[in-house]
């Protein structure tokens, strides 16, 4: 396996990871940060179910391995709300020491690196 390949499902299994735990061992957390915006309730259940199923399903397209580059333009645009969103909604998050937003400065770089070698034709 080269490095691309690692590195593709190392972040393929960061976002189903995300997804599961989120959905299965951590939604009173997101219910606590969505309630800091105000939402509750269905609406509340909702956003978190789509977070959940939204990170498992791009999990699941890179472990594909098909139309990448779309894939990883979706992450960037994920990511980037995820972090605006958190930033607004929970700015103590910066300072977390499990880094819930400061991972994501890595991740784009790995991102990015990933899309450069896929548009170069260098993809695995």
């Amino acid at each position: 396996m080269n490095i691309q390949t690692a590195a593709r499902l190392s972040i393929s299994f960061l976002w189903v990871f995300t997804g599961v735990t989120s959905y299965f061992f951590a939604k009173d957390i997101g219910y606590d940060v969505l309630a800091r915006a105000e939402i509750t309730g269905a609406f509340a259940e909702v956003c978190i179910v789509a977070g959940c199923v939204l990170d498992i399903l791009i999990g699941l397209w890179l472990l594909t391995g098909r139309k990448l580059l779309w894939c990883y333009w979706l992450q960037f645009g994920v990511i980037a709300v995820y972090t605006l969103l958190l930033t607004v909604i929970a700015p103590d998050f910066w300072l977390h020491p499990f880094g819930p937003l400061t991972k994501n400065l890595p991740l784009v770089v790995l991102i990015y690196w990933l899309y450069s070698c896929e548009v170069a034709g260098e993809g695995s």
